[in-house]
């Protein structure tokens, strides 16, 4: 891949990557401020459910941010942008949808067509 659009990418990944750390920071903030009490107990489940969905959508960010590091690494050794398996380029239009990816859409096609029939 041309340096150009190694750049590019690199650029956009520590973007998203700053993003997700500046909105984990905010909820850490969020959820220390203090402890509301609710009379009703209808509340203090809203809230309850709230946070914990709250928290789940934060540790799927967490693991996405340790794709983003392993795609920075990628960026830095050369392999940005090769499909781990079959050593073909991955697509830019597959890049810029999901930059952490390391399979081009056939592999990945594949990949879930398998899973599939193991579940199925």
């Amino acid at each position: 891949m041309e340096k150009e659009k190694l750049d590019f990418f690199k650029n956009l990944l520590i973007e998203r990557k700053s993003s997700l750390l500046n909105e984990a920071k905010e909820t850490m903030f969020g959820m220390t401020d203090g402890e509301e009490a609710f009379p009703d107990p209808n509340d203090r489940a809203t809230q309850e459910s709230d946070r914990n969905r709250m928290l789940r959508i934060r540790d799927r960010e967490r693991q996405l941010i340790s794709k983003i590091d392993k795609a920075l690494d990628r960026v830095e050794d050369g392999t940005f942008g090769i499909c781990e398996e079959c050593g073909e380029e991955i697509t830019e239009g597959r890049l810029k949808a999901r930059p952490v990816t390391t399979f081009c859409i056939e592999c990945k096609e594949e990949q879930e067509k398998l899973e599939k029939a193991r579940q199925g």
